[in-house]
């Protein structure tokens, strides 16, 4: 995902964004601790992704 991407969302759609990559962090951790994950990069790209989100809701939400 990209900044700019994340940039166009509004803010209920930032919001919801990180509800569902947290999901997703968690449903990919569970699978590598089962060792059902083939490709650990995706749960380091997912966590980065998150990371993202959080960054610009939270200078979106100072700048309000």
């Amino acid at each position: 995902m990209k900044v700019s991407e994340i940039r166009d969302m509004s803010l209920d759609e930032m919001r919801q964004k990180s509800s569902d990559v947290e999901q997703e962090i968690f449903n990919l951790r569970f699978q590598h601790g089962t060792g059902q994950l083939e490709n650990t990069s995706k749960l380091k790209q997912t966590k980065r992704d998150m990371a993202r989100l959080k960054t610009i809701i939270r200078q979106t939400e100072s700048q309000q």
